[in-house]
This record gives structure tokens, sequence and C-alpha cells, in this order.
């Protein structure tokens, strides 16, 4: 008799860590060094934040609102909330001001994690939130009242926490303020991510031994759906690097073989490759023209490949990409063609997803909140 399937993201969680507990889960860079978490390790972490995010008053239903660049602590974090039945809501951590006020006061979030000192102090500003401070320098804790030390949030609870409650439907939430001012909200549910993630994993054949390159902005619905979802379920080894200046370097160093970017991100990559080429009358630059209109004979294709596709590759950080996906509009001609000539075979994948306004005050992105019982409850205000 079979096992049911895992049918949550915490749920493929701890299928990883009972399949693979000593495979690397994620690598994440510190002050110039990367540091891993195995399979293991991933799910002890979540389990610890899942319990002290429930010591603090964290139940079903609720929604924690995550204002972070791309970092492990936010996706370790998003995948606790979840792990005690609650959503996820990756912020852009740009959005400040009246932009932020207006979100904060439609959603009414009580739990909210902050990336920097400047966050946390913006956020205090706004009564009622209970800030996590990601403190990524380790640095004395803040002293507010209100502020939980990330580090401290998950210490003391040793051994395995299984939260009691079932997971809401939602697993993660995106919200932000439209060109007309309007808050705006996108929902994607457990059963969706999984399912799509199943459908890249399957078209890409992503193994247990890929390596894949966490660099877009946390609170694009994307990153949820093309890396997140995907990790999880393909138990592949997750990247995320120090921090949006150094990521171009820190890619290079890795060579991951999953690269996922909208059509800005590869154009901007495509930058960097023009920056390096000599001027438009050297025999280098004369070369790659040529592989970019597809021109050439065999002796010309060779030592374009030689002396300039392959060391362009590996500046860049592509040496090793074999699954190049670009989310949402496909990449511009030109650009389209220098990675063509660079041997890289960039494949569009939907950014699809009804976003929707969310027109009363207090009403969350992920709808009414749900008891351990699973009976509907209002909106704690």
């Amino acid at each position: 008799m079979t096992s049911a399937q895992p049918s949550t993201l915490p749920d493929w969680l701890r299928h990883q860590a009972q399949q693979r507990p000593h495979a690397i889960a994620l690598r994440h860079k510190q002050l110039g060094a990367w540091h891993t978490l195995l399979w293991h390790d991933v799910t002890v972490a979540v389990e610890q934040l899942a319990a002290g995010l429930a010591q603090r008053g964290f139940t079903a239903g609720d929604a924690l609102l995550l204002v972070s660049h791309p970092r492990e602590e936010a996706l370790l974090l998003s995948l606790a909330a979840q792990w005690n039945g609650g959503v996820a809501i990756p912020l852009d951590p740009q959005t400040a001001g009246d932009a932020l006020r207006a979100i904060l006061t439609h959603l009414a979030p009580r739990f909210v994690f902050a990336e920097n000192d400047s966050q946390v102090d913006s956020l205090l500003a706004h009564e009622g939130l209970r800030v996590i401070d990601a403190n990524p320098r380790n640095l004395t804790p803040h002293p507010h009242p209100a502020v939980t030390d990330y580090r401290a949030l998950s210490i003391g609870h040793e051994g395995s926490f299984s939260a009691t409650a079932s997971p809401h439907d939602d697993a993660f939430a995106f919200v932000r303020i439209d060109t007309a001012g309007q808050l705006v909200a996108q929902r994607f549910t457990h059963a969706t991510l999984v399912k799509e993630a199943r459908q890249l994993v399957a078209a890409e054949q992503l193994t247990a031994d890929d390596e894949a390159f966490a660099a877009r902005a946390f609170a694009a619905a994307s990153q949820a759906r093309y890396l997140i979802a995907p990790w999880v379920l393909g138990g592949f080894r997750l990247n995320f690097p120090e921090s949006l200046a150094t990521r171009d370097n820190d890619r290079r160093e890795l060579a991951p073989t999953l690269v996922a970017g909208t059509r800005e991100t590869y154009a901007r990559v495509a930058q960097l490759v023009d920056d390096r080429l000599p001027g438009a009358r050297s025999w280098r630059r004369r070369l790659i023209n040529r592989g970019q209109s597809q021109q050439g004979g065999p002796l010309a294709l060779m030592l374009t490949w030689w002396f300039i596709t392959r060391p362009l590759r590996e500046v860049i950080g592509f040496s090793r990409t074999r699954a190049a996906l670009v989310i949402g509009p496909p990449l511009d001609e030109a650009t389209g063609a220098l990675f063509a000539a660079l041997h890289v075979d960039v494949r569009a994948w939907p950014d699809s997803g009804e976003w929707r306004r969310v027109d009363q005050p207090h009403e969350t992105a992920t709808g009414p909140r749900y008891g351990t019982d699973g009976v509907a409850q209002q909106p704690a205000y």
C-alpha cells in the first residue's frame, strides 16, 4: 500500500527530507563565503521557525508579510507560515511611503519580516505589527518589544514540531499598487503550484543534480512558481546570492544549470556580454556578429566557440546552463540573437495570473482566516 502523494509545499519539504536528508538543499552567500543547508537542516529550521511563530500567536489563516530581496530567511519563514496553516505574502522591498501604508491598512497583517534596520523602523511606525528582523549582520537585537530577532525566533525548539492546523489553500499571495493607485492581489494555491512545478520539472527534465539561482525579486510571483515550488518538488539545489549587487559574480562562481528571469534580466546580462567585447572593427566582434546572424563556415564557428562563445558563457555564469527560462514577455530580437549565438536556448514560460482588486479595508489577500477546526472566521483587525 503506497502512501498519499504530497499535496502542499510543506508536505513536499518533508518528503525531500525523508528521501535525501543529507543532500544539499540550499546555499546562500554571506560575507563572501557560501553556506549550505541540507534537506534535513531546512526541514528542522522550518519546524523551529513554525514553532516560534506559533508561540507568538501565529495561527491558521494568518498571513506573514515578507519585505525582502531573495534570501534564505524569507524562504524558510514563508514555508514556516505555510507549515502553520498560514499564507506567505512577499512584498517588493522597494515599496515605501503611501504604497506601503495602503498595503498595511488593507491587509492588516500582524506579522511582518524585514531584512534591514530601515525597514524595521519604517514598519514600527504602524501600530499592531510584530516585526521579525533578519538582522543579517548579527548585531545587538533591536530594543523595541514588537521586534523579534530572526535567530531568536527559532532557538529553543529542538525536535519535531507538527502543526495541528490544516494548510490554507493559498500558499503564496502577492500584492501591489496598480497604476490607478488601487491595491490588487494575486493568489497561488498549493495545488496550482504543485501542478505547475510538475509540468516545469518534466518539461525541463530537472533532476536532483541541478543547480538553480534565485536572483529575481522574492516578491515576484514567478519566483514561487518557477523556482521555489519546482525546487521543493524536484529536490535540486537552490542558491541565493549575497545581494543583488553581487548576483552576477555569484552566478559566475556557481555556473547554475537552471536560470529563470525576465526579458529585462537577460537584456542586462546581454549588456554584460556587449561590454566584454572589443570595438566593432575587432575580429572578435565580427565573429560574434556572424554567430548572431548564423553566418560563417565550420572554421569560423569553431573559432567563435573556443575563443569567444565559451569564455563569454563562463564570464556571465552560463557555462553549464541547460535550462534558461524567460518568464513573461519573450526576449527582444537583439537579446534573443545574442543568447542564440552563445548557444543558450532561452525558453519562454508564461507569467500569467489574474490580479484582482482588493476593495475592502482589512481584507486580506488570502480571503477569510480559518481556525484550526476549518471553520471560517472574520479577519483579525
